[in-house]
């Protein structure tokens, strides 16, 4: 599983996240993220918000429930292969 870090605004210390999955819809780039390479961990779909061609990737959390719930039918197949249970 990829690692990457991100650093968030207004914090000094990076975070870390495993990349499970990304996807694109609409012309929107996502990658669904958690914080533990194994077992149980919190998960997060992430939109890349960078301007195309941008040298780096900007990411923001998914927040609206209509988008959520559109990008994780994309993500369902890749989770159940990966034996993966979401929970709300």
């Amino acid at each position: 599983m990829e690692k990457i870090v991100f650093t968030p605004e207004g914090l000094e210390e990076p975070v870390g996240f495993y990349v499970l999955d990304q996807a694109q819809l609409r012309g929107e780039t996502y990658i669904l993220v958690t914080d533990s390479e194994e077992g149980a961990g919190e998960a997060l779909v992430l939109r890349d918000t960078a301007p195309e061609g941008a040298p780096e990737s900007v990411y923001e959390i998914v927040e609206d429930d209509t988008e959520l719930d559109a990008v994780m039918v994309l993500f369902k197949d890749a989770l159940e292969d990966m034996d993966i249970r979401i929970e709300s």
